[in-house]
């Protein structure tokens, strides 16, 4: 059952060298600031943990993958240090996806909106079915998918960025995410999906822990500039926050 925790929730279940981290808010998977910081210190603690070869990363229930930040957070921005603090929540998380030991894979059973599209992108191999779209809809409420950016461009491209920000109220499927590089496979149900990815887990589980994590590290070249590059898109994603034209779109939402 989805967690009814207003916190959210947070589950690591290790198993033949797997590391299942398990998400999950009733607010359609999204993420307070609370349960940001506490996936991204899961994260750290399971990277230096010589027993996982790989990590694969879900969230709760059968519908919503991820509807990104909490919006009653970002609406309570009051400040530059909030706003800033705020924004920097999904920017440590994909901080702490890029620097992991072992390879990431994303389960993506559904739906993902904002910074659940950028928690996707940092996955290194992602199985997703066919209700997995996809939107950035962060232009149409004042602010700019700018701490996700870097994330979403490395595996969809400048062109794909655009069209997903530029088009802020529109669903991509699946099967354009797939096309784009962000999705690896989809399948036709969760059954389906979950069938395969056990059993490909499994399967890269056992070989050399040690290439595996070389091959992440290739992967993720040129990126070591991300820690400061991040932490500068949150404190201009917080000054967005706080602008007139932002808090009056968050108002109509809010109604």
């Amino acid at each position: 059952m989805p967690t009814d925790r207003t916190n959210g929730s947070l589950y690591t279940k290790i198993e033949n060298n797997v590391a299942w981290v398990e998400f999950g808010h009733p607010a359609s998977n999204s993420f307070v600031s609370e349960l940001l910081a506490r996936l991204a210190s899961e994260l750290d603690k399971i990277s230096q943990n010589k027993e996982v070869s790989l990590i694969v990363l879900k969230s709760e229930g059968d519908r919503a993958f991820c509807a990104g930040a909490s919006f009653d957070e970002l609406v309570a921005i009051s400040n530059m240090e909030e706003g800033k603090a705020f924004f920097a929540g999904f920017a440590n998380v994909i901080n702490a996806m890029r620097k992991c030991s072992q390879p990431v894979f994303g389960r993506v059973q559904g739906k993902t909106v904002g910074g659940g599209v950028g928690l996707t992108s940092a996955c290194d191999y992602v199985y997703a079915t066919e209700a997995a779209s996809i939107k950035l809809s962060e232009v149409s409420i004042g602010i700019a998918p700018m701490v996700i950016a870097p994330a979403v461009e490395r595996k969809i491209g400048k062109s794909g960025l655009a069209e997903l920000s530029y088009a802020p109220t529109e669903w991509k499927n699946a099967y354009w995410a797939k096309e784009k590089g962000l999705y690896s496979k989809v399948f036709d149900s969760i059954a389906s999906m979950d069938k395969e990815l056990e059993f490909h887990v499994q399967k890269v589980a056992t070989y050399n822990a040690e290439s595996l994590a070389e091959m992440k590290r290739v992967l993720w070249e040129g990126t070591s500039h991300w820690d400061q590059l991040l932490t500068d898109r949150a404190e201009a994603s917080g000054k967005l926050a706080l602008s007139p034209n932002t808090k009056a779109a968050l108002e109509k939402f809010k109604k």
